[in-house]
């Protein structure tokens, strides 16, 4: 004689799995096989992810100096340098991080200031015309929420462009 469970099963409710008997095993379920799908490729880390002088020296500088050299600047000295913000009222300040550009024998030049060694940081520009001392400023990229090297550089170059410095104005 077969003995019938006190406790019967009531089937499984429209549109819901009924749960597995205890050791059975579930044909829907993944293997270990399929849990372990293949890692996804990374991607290489951004170039504007560098240490922020690595950054400058092996990438902006040469992008920069590129750009506008097809702007027909061909004499552009563009170097990294640490120091004072040259502007009058400003000589007090701590020193930062420059990206100085000098053109046309040292007539023209502009500075992009990072204030804490980071592209992210804040940012200025100023432009100095006849070696004169910069009387102004400006924010640079103030709006933009990511920088990227494109950003960086086609900053400076609209900016030396709207102060007519570039050749094909």
């Amino acid at each position: 004689m077969v003995e019938e469970s006190s406790e019967k099963q009531a089937p499984p409710a429209a549109g819901k799995k009924a749960k597995p008997a205890p050791g059975a095993t579930d044909a829907a379920a993944p293997t270990g096989a399929e849990k372990t799908a293949a890692p996804k490729k990374e991607k290489p880390p951004a170039v504007e992810a560098k240490p922020f002088a690595d950054f400058i020296d092996r990438d902006y500088l040469p992008a920069l100096t590129q750009a506008l050299a097809a702007q027909g600047i061909t004499d552009l000295q563009v170097t990294l340098e640490r120091s004072k913000i040259a502007i009058k009222g400003l000589e007090n300040e701590p020193e930062c991080s420059q990206v100085i550009g000098r053109w046309n024998g040292g007539k023209r030049q502009f500075n992009v200031y990072f204030f804490d060694d980071n592209i992210q940081g804040q940012r200025a520009l100023s432009c100095i015309d006849l070696g004169t001392i910069a009387s102004t400023l400006e924010p640079f990229l103030i709006d933009e929420r990511k920088i990227t090297l494109d950003l960086l550089v086609s900053g400076v170059v609209l900016r030396l462009n709207s102060q007519k410095w570039l050749l094909r104005n």
